[in-house]
């Protein structure tokens, strides 16, 4: 399988502006999103996994993306590579016990199709109200009246957050940076 969206080369670097701080060592929320796949999920049952946490990746059920104002934005673009390298990734997250989740403020029926469309093979989270960034305080931008996701990955164990990476750029070297972050510090 190949990522369909190449990553320009100029695209902006986002700067860490402090807004994940907060995060590591806090307890999940007592809190059912629902899934890619239809089912609810609560994430403060979250044992051992990755949660990537990306602005919006494109699709047909959706109006399409002018992509001019959306590489201007640092960090926002590269949202369907992040998601491929964790599917090509996936059997090396799971032979150290780690689930994988991706997250976004898109509709479950829209992540459906970007999970069908990329052969994703792990659930993707819709927080479409918002709900579990108010509560975690996740770092956020505004494009075309909406409020979306900084990308952000945190590594989660027995419903806490262990690890944040924040910013994350190049989103399609997450996955790499994440696994072997694991893999260093045997976080089984």
């Amino acid at each position: 399988m190949t990522v369909s969206e190449d990553l320009p080369q100029n695209l902006p670097k986002p700067i860490d502006d402090g807004k994940a701080d907060h995060l590591t060592g806090m307890s999940l929320p007592d809190l059912s999103l629902l899934l890619s796949s239809g089912k609810k999920l609560n994430i403060s049952k979250l044992i051992n996994c990755v949660l990537f946490i990306f602005p919006k990746a494109g699709s047909s059920l959706e109006d399409p993306i002018d992509f001019e104002i959306w590489d201007a934005i640092p960090g926002a673009r590269g949202c369907t590579p992040q998601s491929c390298a964790y599917r090509d990734l996936n059997n090396e997250f799971s032979k150290y016990g780690f689930d994988i989740f991706g997250l976004s403020v898109q509709k479950p029926e829209v992540l459906k199709e970007v999970q069908e469309r990329n052969h994703i093979p792990f659930d993707l989270i819709s927080d479409s109200d918002l709900e579990l960034t108010g509560e975690l305080s996740l770092p956020t931008f505004m494009f075309k009246s909406r409020e979306l996701i900084k990308r952000i990955t945190l590594i989660i164990k027995n419903g806490k957050i262990k690890k944040v990476f924040y910013p994350v750029f190049p989103s399609d070297k997450d996955a790499t940076t994440t696994l072997n972050y694991i893999i260093e510090h045997h976080t089984k």
